[in-house]
C-alpha cells in the first residue's frame, strides 16, 4: 500500500490517508479482508503521530470501509467501493445540477445546455 502525505496541502493529513485509501478499495488496489498496515507501522513509514492514523481508520471504519478486529488489525471490508462509487455519483449529479443552475441564471435554453455538455462528452475532453 502506497501513501504519500503532502505536509503543505490545506486537508488534514488523516483525510488525506483516508482518501488514498479509499481511492486504492475503488480501483481494486486494496481487496476485500486486505490487511491494512498497523497504525503504529503506518505512522512510522509516513513519519506522523499514530493518533493521525488512527484518526484515519477510524473515519474509514465509520465509512464502512474497514472492519478493525481487537488484536488482529484492520482489513478493507469490501463494502466501501461500491459505498465510494455511490457518493462521487451523488457528488457528480450536484455539480452537474449547479452547472445547469448556473447556466440557466445566464439565460442559457436548454438546448445550449445540452449542446455544450455533448461538447464535453467528446473525446478527448
Amino acid at each position: 500500500m502506497k501513501i504519500i502525505v503532502n505536509h503543505s496541502s490545506m486537508q488534514p493529513i488523516y483525510e488525506q490517508i483516508a482518501e488514498q485509501i479509499k481511492t486504492q478499495v475503488a480501483h481494486d488496489v486494496l481487496r476485500k479482508e486486505e490487511a491494512l498496515p498497523s497504525v503504529r507501522t503506518l505512522a512510522k513509514d509516513l513519519k506522523i503521530s499514530a493518533l493521525t492514523v488512527k484518526k484515519a481508520y477510524d473515519a474509514l471504519e465509520e465509512e464502512g470501509f474497514i472492519v478493525t478486529v481487537h488484536g488482529k488489525g484492520s482489513f478493507i471490508s469490501g463494502v466501501g467501493a461500491g459505498l465510494l462509487m455511490e457518493t462521487r455519483r451523488r457528488e457528480a449529479e450536484a455539480a452537474m445540477e449547479q452547472a445547469v443552475q448556473k447556466a440557466r441564471a445566464c439565460e442559457m435554453q436548454d438546448a445550449e445546455i445540452r449542446e455544450m455538455l455533448e461538447l464535453f462528452l467528446e473525446p478527448g475532453q
